[in-house]
């Protein structure tokens, strides 16, 4: 017997845009419940239990920060933001509220289509499994807390492997810099982002991330850092996400 398809909530008050993400998730397999507000959006997600949210932030009856608010109150269902504001303090609000991600509108339906299975995989690891991240020859077995590049292991500071760890347990989401520095440095840091981006510097100079490397460490600017997502090609059985 075939699985369930994976249900996926979408909250948005524009018709064209829930057309468009119904056809397009339908095709690639998914089962798509719709809302057009907060309060339906968080009625739904509390009565279907969707595997991931989509969520625009201008809804007709409020702000959708409103409904993630709500949602987080009770679940940890994996939340994709959408939005046409290209605001960077509304990114990272959004961010450190409980948003695993952000799409903004006009968006990629191939960028949006990966970002929602990264979501859905990191969902469905086991959560008392020890990951080991696997891309581009960098391998972080969290569990022997071991990096090595191509074979090869590589020596990092406290820091260096705490910043690691870090972005390879939420691979392929976006850490917002306070995130980063409090969970490093401690609270009493957590504005002092060029701490952070040295230290960015450094650890991308022990992993290569230059040439074929590059986009490893990823920088969404004036937000945060996001640890590239594995392919399906790199990971082995007990890989994440």
């Amino acid at each position: 017997m075939s699985a369930a398809p994976a249900r996926i909530l979408v909250i948005d008050d524009e018709p064209q845009i829930r057309r468009l993400l119904r056809i397009t998730l339908a095709a690639e397999g998914f089962e798509v419940v719709e809302a057009d507000g907060v309060a339906e959006g968080v009625r739904l997600c509390a009565a279907r239990h969707p595997a991931l949210v989509l969520l625009d932030l201008g809804l007709g009856d409020g702000d959708g920060h409103e409904a993630l608010v709500a949602i987080r109150g009770w679940s940890t269902v994996p939340v994709i933001v959408l939005t046409v504001r290209d605001d960077e303090a509304q990114k990272i609000r959004l961010l450190e509220d409980g948003a695993d991600d952000y799409v903004t509108k006009p968006f990629s339906v191939g960028e949006l289509l990966a970002r929602i299975k990264v979501a859905l995989r990191k969902q469905a690891r086991q959560a008392d499994a020890e990951p080991v991240y696997v891309h581009e020859g960098l391998r972080v077995d969290l569990a022997a807390r071991e990096v090595s590049v191509d074979g090869l292991p590589v020596a990092l500071t406290r820091k260096e492997y705490a910043l690691l760890s870090l972005l390879a347990r939420h691979a392929g989401r976006v850490l917002t810099h306070r995130q980063l520095l409090e969970e490093i440095w401690g609270a009493v840091h957590r504005d002092d982002v060029q701490y952070l981006r040295v230290l960015v510097q450094q650890l991308r100079g022990k992993l290569g991330d230059r040439g074929e490397r590059q986009r490893l460490i990823l920088t969404e600017q004036g937000v945060g850092y996001r640890l590239a997502a594995p392919r399906r090609d790199d990971a082995g059985p007990h890989d994440l996400p």
